[in-house]
């Protein structure tokens, strides 16, 4: 234990009694333990994901931050590391494990592709950045980032967990927290969020079309040319 993260007033307890007391408050000692043993989940989307399974190795070994336990399922996992490209085919499905993960939960977009689509932006498959789905709490740059911008990363995301409070954080709060809506893949890709917007923008285009195109007018005007 570092008597300098957890002790809120080092210099006011004395020197023979400070190996076995430490003034702190609850939100510090809550973040203290949860910063050191967040347990990012195990899987990958591209090459991004090379440089995340280099930093767990031994040579940079990010069990030096309590990380080293990777979960196979998202229910046992604290932060998702979105590392590779995101198309539009795997988004339901990483929509799909966010909502699975337990309070508290962090993400973080590893590498240009899944900050901002990298240079597949302009593809027809690819999602420009997936905080367009779920929320993201760090962002990583590199095409693709090497193991020590992982580890500043997650160095990062460790100092907003010691910012945050018991009083203001999302899982305390009263009230039900609402799953994301998972995507539908059709022709293209389709956000229920938006739901209303697309109902709106068809009938619009609906009460455009000119009567003359109407099933009705199409038919009578095929019997003119019949008689």
């Amino acid at each position: 234990m570092d008597e300098n993260e957890l002790n809120l007033r080092p210099n006011q307890i004395p020197e023979e009694l400070k190996g076995s007391i430490a003034v702190t408050t609850l939100d510090r000692i809550y973040n203290w333990s949860r910063r050191n043993s967040i347990w990012p989940m195990m899987f990958g989307l591209a090459c991004c994901a090379i440089e995340m399974i280099a930093t767990a190795a031994s040579r940079y070994d990010f069990s030096r931050f309590g990380m080293e336990v990777m979960r196979a399922s998202p229910r046992q996992a604290d932060v998702m590391i979105v590392s590779g490209t995101v198309t539009k085919k795997m988004i339901p499905q990483i929509v799909r494990l966010y909502n699975q993960m337990a309070e508290p939960k962090y993400v973080i977009a590893m590498g240009a592709c899944a900050s901002g689509g990298g240079p597949f932006k302009e593809g027809y498959n690819v999602v420009p950045g997936i905080d367009r789905f779920i929320p993201v709490d760090v962002y990583i740059p590199g095409c693709p980032p090497t193991p020590q911008a992982l580890l500043n990363g997650l160095i990062t995301l460790q100092k907003k967990i010691d910012s945050e409070s018991l009083k203001s954080v999302r899982w305390y709060q009263k009230g039900k927290i609402e799953p994301i809506p998972i995507p539908v893949l059709g022709p293209d890709l389709i956000d229920p969020r938006q739901s209303p917007l697309i109902k709106e923008l068809c009938q619009s285009q609906i009460s455009n079309v000119s009567p003359a195109g109407t099933p009705e007018n199409l038919e009578a005007h095929h019997d003119n040319q019949l008689d």
